[in-house]
């Protein structure tokens, strides 16, 4: 894959408790993850449904940021027949970056460098959980009026709901920032 150059949309920050995230002009990364946000930590519980190892096992957080690709939300949202777009912050999610095709489909190990320093990296894709789909039916119509089921949003998201990783380099990123999107480099001495 060749480097790949995108844009920050918009950044979000959600408090424990909530699934929606507030709306930042910046956002500050530290090494276990973003300043203020429920997911930040470098531990976290193992979840029963999705993890490997037992529900409430303390493991790892591969989860301490989220980003989604801009147009994929923009896709979601038609697909719903939503009168206007969801943003990133309304389906729990931190960052929304434009200009990368297929966005989701990126692989574990994929660095996103933002211009101001901040370098972080994928660790898994981010499906779409029955909460925020039934989140996302108690909130919002079709433009039709016509209501939304409890899975709709988990249907209409499939392989586009975004990723989830880690950060390398700490540091404050802002919207408008660019962001250069590549593959993990291979060490040379593992190439054939």
């Amino acid at each position: 894959m060749k480097e790949m150059q995108g844009a920050l949309v918009s950044a979000y920050v959600g408090a424990a408790g909530s699934l929606k995230k507030i709306e930042c002009d910046t956002l500050e990364f530290a090494f276990d993850g973003i300043v203020g946000d429920r997911h930040r930590g470098f531990t976290r519980a193992a979840w029963e449904l999705t993890d490997k190892q037992p529900g409430g096992t303390e493991r790892r957080n591969e989860r301490q940021w989220s980003a989604v690709g801009h147009e994929d939300l923009a896709a979601v949202s038609t697909q719903l027949g939503l009168p206007e777009a969801l943003k990133a912050g309304d389906v729990a999610v931190n960052l929304s970056i434009s200009g990368i095709p297929e966005f989701s489909r990126l692989p574990r190990g994929t660095v996103l460098t933002f211009d101001g320093g901040v370098v972080l990296i994928v660790e898994e894709y981010n499906p779409p959980c029955s909460r925020m789909s039934q989140h996302i039916a108690d909130h919002y119509h079709a433009l039709s009026e016509a209501p939304l089921g409890k899975n709709d949003f988990i249907e209409a998201s499939k392989f586009c709901r975004g990723l989830v990783g880690a950060v390398e380099v700490p540091g404050v990123v802002s919207v408008g920032e660019g962001v250069t999107v590549k593959h993990e480099v291979i060490p040379k001495w593992l190439r054939v």
